[in-house]
């Protein structure tokens, strides 16, 4: 994530910040999300039974796209520099698109589309993300994050 002065930061509005690095879904990664939040749908798992089904092979959980927005988004996306913290602050308009098949790569596309005031300490950040699957023409997923930068004095 780049940080920069809060002028810089609203003149962007608008603008492409930045593309993340291609990033690999693999079995093993899907089958761990599939562990951590009890969803085995066979899709996700059974590599033969995929195989057959409508995609050829196994797909990762479109959730398992979304929690990785944090990771693909940091070379990509800006910030008001000199925060105390950033904090995720929610997500809007989350959309898949795109199954994401193992072994694809994927990455993050980052444009900013707000900057706002809630207070003296606190600066919404809102970026939309296109999570661009590798030699698809549609992306996998996409969103509006919201980030909040809690600057020096504030409080929860």
């Amino acid at each position: 994530m780049r940080t920069l002065d809060l002028e810089e930061l609203e003149r962007l509005v608008g603008e492409e910040t930045g593309r993340g690095d291609w990033f690999t879904i693999d079995q093993e990664r899907i089958s761990q999300f599939a562990d951590v939040t009890e969803d085995h749908q066979w899709i996700h798992e059974d590599v033969e039974a995929a195989a057959a089904g409508p995609f050829g092979r196994t797909i990762a959980h479109g959730y398992l796209t979304l929690s990785l927005v944090s990771h693909l988004m940091q070379d990509a996306a800006v910030m008001p520099g000199g925060a105390l913290m950033y904090i995720n602050y929610g997500t809007d308009k989350v959309r898949f698109l795109n199954p994401v098949k193992e072994g694809s790569r994927i990455r993050a596309i980052a444009t900013l589309k707000s900057v706002d005031h809630k207070s003296a300490d606190q600066i919404l950040v809102t970026t939309n993300i296109v999570i661009e699957i590798e030699g698809e023409e549609r992306p996998a997923m996409v969103a509006d994050i919201l980030s909040l930068a809690i600057l020096g004095g504030a409080s929860l």
